[in-house]
């Protein structure tokens, strides 16, 4: 696990480099993101989604030791990496923890040699995304599937 430590006015901010994290923890996260589905997701794959990525950082509020936001990359390990689900809970935003964050995962790359580095943004958060070095592509389409993958045979 790496760490890095960020002061926020009276508060420090700990950036850790995880394998593993307390699951409800996790799931609180995504809820703040609006991105927990009760009826889809389930708890038991919070793990192999960690494991899964190349890189999950995790923030902590040193006072109270509990997660205040999270950001991974998935990747093939070798060219290519996407930034998702990058969430700060309401109280933290502003702060600076969002842009720790995501220079740890930068880091993370750089480290692994990953060279291509994208995300989609939300409405409004491009800011923060430019100011760290990432602009739009002009001309790219970010296209979501919504057939059904149980029926589509290859």
């Amino acid at each position: 696990m790496s760490e890095k430590d960020l002061p926020m006015g009276g508060r420090r901010i700990r950036i850790h480099e995880v394998g593993a994290w307390d699951i409800g923890e996790i799931i609180a996260l995504y809820r703040a993101g609006g991105w927990w589905d009760e009826e889809r997701d389930s708890p038991k794959e919070i793990p192999a989604l960690i494991l899964g990525s190349l890189s999950f950082v995790v923030a902590t509020d040193s006072s109270t030791g509990k997660a205040v936001g999270m950001g991974r990359v998935i990747s093939d390990g070798v060219s290519d990496g996407y930034i998702q689900d990058l969430v700060v809970l309401p109280e933290y935003r502003g702060r600076g923890v969002g842009s720790a964050i995501v220079r740890a995962l930068i880091t993370a790359c750089r480290r692994q040699g990953i060279g291509w580095l994208a995300l989609i943004a939300e409405a409004g958060s491009d800011r923060l995304y430019s100011d760290l070095g990432f602009c739009v592509e002009e001309g790219d389409v970010p296209m979501q599937y919504y057939g059904d993958l149980s029926h589509d045979q290859g």
